[in-house]
């Protein structure tokens, strides 16, 4: 690098010396193992195989500070703008330093880089589109890591993703003075049971006491920064993604805990600032990072129909490096490449959002009605429950101590029939209802507490009568399922501010806003619309405990029972805003 830091770097080159090929490279904090000169890829992913097939040349690298690499790593480096020297560096310089290096040093290579990640390699492929090296042609960040106080991995609106966190920095975070080629050691937490695991651990604070003892800087950087301010400014990725000229791929999965923001803001970015840069977006029925490690026919209890990830890869994916690449031939002309869950069917669209879709409130009413017209009011104007963090709401209802990647199709009859989970829902619907889009949930609420936490699930209901699916090794019944097409979370002292939090008044009814990430899911003819409000969803989230707080200063005693209220009145009318496709026509082929 321009500093004379050295990064390591794994080339593997085609025998055949015919033809000049590309170079496609991969920036990685989770190492390119295995090392040496006659070790070799044993089990290539997906991804990597179709690329060794397709004789490019394939690049991996350890970046900065990380296993073999020198330097000192750094979580989510910020960028910088300006450069002052030879010793300003971050991840654009060490991305242009490297593909520098390449085109004038690996033979038979045609100048032409392409620049792919998944999860944090997506972040470290956006930064290659940032003031890019005029070799990178084509770069494809998919469920890149972009904003993490915002809707990415850790913070969710303010609200700490504990289980996931933790799990990942116990090992990710520990420090490495020195180049390495071992992996971090895999943490025991002596039970299969994550919910009994994080509830035992108690306040947050605890893990740091107990486990990682003041090791993992990061989570002390977290415990700091537990609102928004210049640290987490700096580590935002999307004010900087103006004056791109690769062409652009990103990529994400509808059911991605982690990354599934940054893939749909980071295309709306770019597609806002780069009028004249190609830039496209796929979104497929994945969980994190799905596409890269297996066929995509299935999640959970359901069958997709069809290898997804095998066809985006083969009829997307590779079509689009081909192009940018190579100059060979014809890809796919869309805006979006979106598969429509419900009907598991792939659509190519010329617009996200679809342009022919239309606003609808659907409002939330007494008696746990759904109305797509207009408020139905029923006494008493309000619903409420109790809220105990010593019971709290679990995510999932399987005995998982790694956070379940299903859960996001999760059924969720486990959580409607919990008397701290309110339920909403729609009559029998008599046509099918296609969303397309963000959904923006406006609820009037109150707690009697100064702080609590708001998740909204959005969830489609089966007829009570849908036969089980056909072969049926997870015995799931499908009569009745209440299927989580999308949830989110609002801790709520972040109401109106994310870098100004403000206490709750205790009985006062206070108006908030939460979007949603985007779906494209259509409820069938004949199936139900469920919304499910609740304050805990636990140990995805953390516990709140009820009082207006740093939450990683929290000590036991802070822990407290809180009564939330959910209004639906005239006067204070509770509703979801979501975009309607008026029509959805044919699958794509």
């Amino acid at each position: 690098m321009r500093d004379g830091i050295r990064l390591f770097t794994a080339v593997y080159v085609p025998k055949d010396t015919s033809e000049a090929r590309p170079i496609l490279l991969t920036r990685t904090p989770y190492s390119v193992r295995p090392y040496g000169p006659e070790s070799y890829i044993q089990n290539p992913t997906p991804f990597r195989d179709r690329y060794f097939r397709e004789r490019y040349i394939i690049v991996f690298q350890d970046v900065r500070g990380r296993y073999m690499s020198e330097g000192t790593f750094v979580d989510v480096r910020p960028y910088r703008p300006i450069k002052k020297g030879s010793w300003d560096v971050d991840e654009t310089t060490d991305t242009y330093d490297t593909v520098d290096w390449l085109v004038k040093n690996v033979p038979h290579n045609n100048g032409r880089v392409g620049v792919s990640g998944i999860s944090y390699g997506g972040f470290y492929s956006s930064m290659a589109a940032i003031d890019a090296h005029p070799a990178v042609k084509a770069v494809s960040p998919q469920a890149p890591v972009s904003r993490w106080m915002g809707g990415d991995d850790f913070f969710h609106n303010g609200a700490f993703l504990l289980s996931h966190a933790f799990d990942f920095y116990i090992g990710f975070g520990r420090p490495r003075p020195l180049p390495v080629k071992e992996t971090w050691p895999k943490f025991d937490h002596g039970t299969p049971d994550g919910y009994e695991f994080f509830l035992r651990l108690g306040p947050v604070k605890n893990a740091n006491v107990r486990y990682m003892k003041d090791s993992v800087a990061f989570w002390n950087e977290m415990s700091r920064h537990w609102r928004w301010d210049r640290f987490w400014q700096e580590r935002d990725v999307l004010p900087h993604l103006r004056n791109i000229r690769p062409a652009m791929l990103f990529v994400g999965g509808w059911f991605d805990t982690e990354n599934l923001w940054g893939a749909l803001n980071g295309y709306a970015e770019v597609e806002r600032w780069n009028p004249g840069t190609s830039n496209q977006l796929v979104m497929g029925p994945w969980y994190h990072h799905q596409w890269g490690s297996d066929s995509g026919y299935t999640l959970g209890s359901f069958e997709w129909g069809s290898p997804t990830a095998a066809f985006f890869i083969d009829s997307i994916e590779v079509p689009f490096f081909r192009y940018h690449l190579e100059g060979k031939g014809n890809p796919r002309s869309f805006e979006a490449a979106v598969f429509l869950t419900g009907r598991n069917e792939w659509r190519f669209l010329g617009s996200w959002p679809p342009h022919d879709a239309d606003s609808m409130k659907i409002f939330l009413g007494g008696q746990g009605r759904l109305s797509f017209h207009s408020l139905i009011e029923i006494p008493p104007a309000f619903d409420e429950y109790v809220n105990d963090p010593a019971t709290p709401v679990p995510y999932t209802d399987e005995i998982v101590h790694w956070y379940n990647h299903a859960f996001m199709v999760g059924d969720q009859r486990f959580a409607s029939r919990r008397p701290d989970v309110l339920t909403y829902q729609s009559e029998i619907l008599r046509d099918d209802l296609t969303l397309a889009g963000p959904i923006d949930a406006r609820l009037f609420v109150s707690s009697s507490g100064t702080d609590c936490d708001w998740i909204v699930k959005v969830v489609d209901v089966f007829p009570d009568d849908t036969p089980e699916p056909d072969p049926n090794p997870r015995g799931v019944k499908l009569g009745g399922y209440q299927m989580l097409v999308r949830g989110d979370v609002l801790r709520g002292k972040f109401h109106s501010s994310m870098s100004e939090p403000r206490p709750f008044i205790p009985g006062k009814i206070t108006p908030i806003d939460l979007r949603l990430q985007d779906i494209y899911h259509t409820f069938k003819k004949g199936h139900r619309l469920m919304v499910q409000i609740q304050s805990s969803w636990f140990p995805m989230i953390d516990r709140n405990p009820g009082k207006f707080i740093n939450i990683f200063n929290a000590e036991g005693s802070d822990f407290q029972k809180t009564t939330q209220r959910v209004y639906h009145s005239t006067r204070f009318p509770s509703f979801l805003r979501v975009n309607v496709e008026r029509s959805v026509g044919a699958a794509a082929p």
